[in-house]
């Protein structure tokens, strides 16, 4: 009795096994996995260029906070009373018409 069970149950993994690599199933059985297949990878490559974008993004907002930063280092440096301290600590008077010169 044992042994008839054992033989049916080996018939229809032969059986299973022949469904599955039959020449009319085999090729649909490619295809989805080919499909499943490029599915996770172009989603993988979604997700890889978002890590990329969103580090491209916070790289940009931390120049142009420094650039905030420069520019206002910039115009403290370019006051009145900055320039004025420097031409009265290398004893400079104030250019005359001939010595000033407007770049464009």
């Amino acid at each position: 009795m044992v042994r008839r069970t054992r033989k049916s149950q080996v018939r229809t993994l032969d059986k299973i096994k022949e469904f599955f690599i039959s020449s009319r199933l085999m090729p649909l059985i490619f295809v989805f996995s080919v499909i499943g297949i490029m599915y996770v990878l172009i989603r993988m490559k979604g997700i890889e260029q978002d890590y990329t974008y969103n580090d491209i993004d916070k790289r940009v907002k931390i120049q142009k906070i420094q650039n905030k930063e420069l520019k206002a280092k910039k115009a403290r440096e370019l006051s009145m009373k900055k320039l004025k301290a420097f031409a009265k600590k290398f004893e400079l008077n104030e250019p005359d018409e001939k010595r000033i010169i407007v770049i464009p």
